[in-house]
């Protein structure tokens, strides 16, 4: 009879080991998509999904079939997947940190800029070759033209997203009458054009519109890679129990419960069996 650790493990690593097929799905299936947003996800969807198969399979086999090389396996991968786990989610927090809108009298949507941000999320996101790819983007979700109907009325009281504020309209202190044209202004507002593919879309303001937005997602994410965390960790402790009792299952048992003669006795086993054996023949 297995004992409960491998048991456990056994059940858990056959839910991710099904868990992980609509992973890899998703990602195949983006990889042939040719909308532009939805390949950003491809190879992370690729990697984690091919990763979780592996790491399943052999925590499966080794606890199931008391295989101590799988279980070997399973538990060095899972390691090396916590530290990433809490290397990115530290990550995470720290490039995060800073940013957040900033309130506009008068209105109920907030302004964003770009200085506000960690260097390291305004260094990825002034990239041309990163920026042209967002830029696509937003243009194909059509998030702009949800405001092209809005009334000056309607900029008063209602409220926007971190990209509607930053990329469908100029800053809300920009003039554009000819006293204010003399004066020095936030330079997003001469890049404005009111044509339908350009915008703002070249503003600093819009790049700190999707960074905040990227921010706000990844504190949902890092919510969740720390319950996912605590989660491997728990489930890291039960496959030390397994692989304990694997090695234990071909070392331990000197008349066995599953085999007559011993594989790879441990140092102590010979000791063991002589003392037992002199017991024996005094009794």
């Amino acid at each position: 009879m297995y004992r409960f650790s491998n048991t456990v493990i056994g059940f858990l690593n056959l839910f991710t080991l099904l868990a992980s097929i609509p992973i890899i799905g998703a990602g195949l299936w983006m990889a042939r998509s040719s909308i532009t947003c939805e390949n950003f996800l491809q190879t992370p969807l690729l990697v984690i999904g091919f990763v979780v198969l592996v790491v399943s399979l052999a925590g499966f086999i080794g606890a199931c079939f008391h295989v101590a090389c799988a279980l070997w396996l399973y538990l060095v991968v899972m390691l090396l997947l916590i530290a990433a786990l809490m290397g990115l989610t530290i990550f995470g927090f720290g490039v995060t940190s800073k940013g957040g809108g900033v309130e506009v009298p008068g209105r109920v949507y907030k302004e964003y800029h770009l200085q506000d941000y960690s260097p390291w999320l305004r260094k990825r996101i002034q990239d041309p070759r990163y920026w042209s790819t967002i830029r696509s983007c937003i243009l194909g979700s059509k998030t702009c033209e949800k405001l092209a109907s809005w009334t000056p009325l309607d900029y008063m009281q209602r409220d926007m997203s971190p990209i509607q504020s930053g990329c469908c309209k100029p800053p809300t202190a920009c003039t554009y009458n000819m006293a204010a044209m003399m004066m020095t202004q936030d330079p997003d507002c001469y890049r404005w054009n009111n044509a339908p593919n350009l915008l703002c879309y070249e503003c600093d303001s819009c790049k700190a519109g999707v960074l905040e937005d990227i921010r706000g997602n990844w504190h949902k994410l890092s919510v969740l890679t720390v319950t996912m965390l605590v989660l491997l960790i728990g489930i890291y402790s039960i496959g030390c129990c397994a692989f304990r009792n694997t090695k234990r299952a071909e070392t331990d048992y000197p008349y066995g419960e599953n085999r007559m003669t011993k594989v790879r006795p441990r140092w102590d086993y010979h000791c063991w069996r002589w003392l037992h054996d002199r017991r024996e023949q005094l009794y």
